[in-house]
């Protein structure tokens, strides 16, 4: 982070040594366009957050060593006791060197290496997110490596007991720490609010038991299963004491944790590449928005892969973004979201016209919104549709339901965003029905046109391109403002 911060002051820096070169009376000193210039801090940073996300040290140390890419090292007991010690000076953890430890340990290096090379990938999407979160509650920053053995870094992962998320919470455990669950969303899937319910948990845990393997013992076994093992232990104080009492599973949580750890730590020195991250933390940001909406809406307006949106968005269920009075949040790059910021209120406009008005409307009232006026399929799809709703009875399942509209099981599916054929009574499901159709002769739309803006464009440029006058395309751009265009904005000029 300090070399984000330097970046940024540079930037600050700058701008300010510009500035100063104006003059109350002659105005700038030079031709510096700030728009422009903003442009250009803006580019300036993403090119920054690319490479920052590209950033690594394994290449290095794989190189120093002169490692063919098939080469598989191993080390004697004594390295692996070594690095596992220094490990321990470095936390509060201790990193156990013993015969079972070391047989975990050798079995990740032999037999999990493909499981490490994914999981580091995975990384740069969330470790720099855990560090605040466990720097905010004063938290070992090794307990990062707790998610992995958890989830493999996943949000969608489900154990068979029932488990969800990052950090698998069990439904009780998740809503005891405030994570929601209701028919749309599950925040044990939100990596962010299930991280700091984490943290609390853990927090909680270490305060009751001063030591942190068995801390983690409870936060698999739960507390209960703790403290029946200390009892039959005599009321040892260690967890290495105390594993014999506990479950098998928890026998082995400890030392996966240590194993995972180690190969996290060490990847480089066994010749393990992570694979490529698709997404670094620094390149994301996050909006917080109005209304309901579905991501197939925004992945249209935006020219987003939904597949990405969904990624990146764990938390909902289905591919409907219920309203909420706090406000649902879509996580997304950088570049998307500032669209997002741009265009919400035509999505919302979008969305109404797709999702909940009758197709009679459509003739009285023109859609204003070009590029979806422009798109065929979707015209197509409004004119002849029209969307009901169905609200589940008892008897209902999506068979029948799908007999009486006269459409397939896997179109409710997919209106729905349903994963799976279960339905709920007093669930509400969007059908489109054929429509009759409308004898009325649709009133042709306004013709508009848009401009994108590009590298070195300003408001007066795009003005005497297209032959109009500043107030012309002010007029045409109501609550535009002028002094702060961006490149991928889109300016109207018709």
């Amino acid at each position: 982070m300090k070399i984000l911060v330097y970046f940024y002051l540079f930037f600050i820096t700058t701008f300010v040594a510009f500035s100063q070169r104006t003059s109350p009376l002659t105005g700038p000193s030079d031709s510096l366009n700030p728009i422009a210039f903003i442009n250009t801090v803006e580019q300036s940073l993403n090119l920054f957050y690319a490479d920052y996300a590209n950033k690594s040290v394994y290449d290095s140390i794989i190189s120093a060593l002169n490692y063919e890419s098939e080469t598989l090292p191993t080390f004697s007991d004594d390295v692996y006791c070594q690095r596992l010690e220094e490990m321990s000076q470095r936390s509060p953890f201790h990193m156990d060197c013993n015969p079972t430890t070391l047989s975990t340990l050798k079995f990740f290096v032999a037999k999990r290496r493909g499981f490490t090379r994914i999981v580091l990938g995975r990384s740069k999407l969330y470790f720099e997110m855990f560090e605040e979160k466990l720097a905010e509650y004063g938290l070992p920053i090794e307990l990062r490596f707790l998610a992995v053995i958890e989830s493999g870094l996943r949000p969608q992962v489900k154990s068979k007991a029932g488990a969800l998320g990052l950090w698998q919470f069990m439904y009780r455990t998740g809503l005891y720490y405030g994570l929601e669950e209701n028919s749309y969303i599950d925040e044990r899937m939100d990596p962010d609010k299930a991280t700091d319910a984490a943290c609390r948990f853990l927090k909680k845990l270490y305060g009751i038991y001063g030591d942190w393997n068995l801390a983690l013992a409870a936060y698999n076994a739960g507390p209960g299963n703790v403290n029946k093992a200390i009892i039959r232990s005599g009321n040892k104080k260690t967890y290495w004491e105390v594993r014999p009492f506990l479950p098998s599973e928890t026998q082995g949580y400890v030392p996966n944790f240590i194993a995972a750890a180690y190969m996290m730590t060490y990847h480089a020195e066994h010749n393990i590449i992570p694979l490529s991250a698709k997404t670094h933390n620094s390149q994301l940001d996050t909006m917080c928005l109005k209304q309901g909406v579905h991501m197939e809406t925004i992945a249209q307006v935006l020219g987003w892969d939904i597949n990405e949106i969904k990624e990146l968005n764990p938390i909902y269920k289905t591919s409907f973004i219920p309203k909420s009075e706090k406000g649902r949040c879509v996580t997304g790059p950088l570049e998307k979201i500032n669209l997002l910021v741009d265009l919400e209120d035509s999505i919302s406009t979008i969305e109404n016209y797709k999702y909940y008005r009758i197709i009679t409307a459509i003739a009285a009232t023109p859609i204003a919104i070009d590029s979806f006026i422009q798109n065929d399929s979707l015209i197509t799809d409004s004119v002849n549709v029209n969307y009901q709703y169905y609200k589940v009875k008892a008897g209902d399942n999506i068979k029948s339901i799908a007999q009486k509209y006269g459409v397939t099981i896997e179109k409710i599916m997919e209106w729905n965003g349903l994963r799976t054929t279960n339905i709920y009574i007093g669930q509400r499901l969007t059908i489109k029905a054929k429509a009759a159709v409308v004898q009325k002769t649709p009133v042709k739309p306004a013709t508009k046109k848009y401009y994108v803006v590009k590298k070195g464009d300003t408001f007066g440029k795009i003005a005497q391109k297209y032959n109009l006058s500043q107030t012309q395309l002010k007029k045409l751009n109501t609550g535009v403002n002028v002094n702060s265009i961006r490149i991928g904005q889109q300016i109207r000029i018709k």
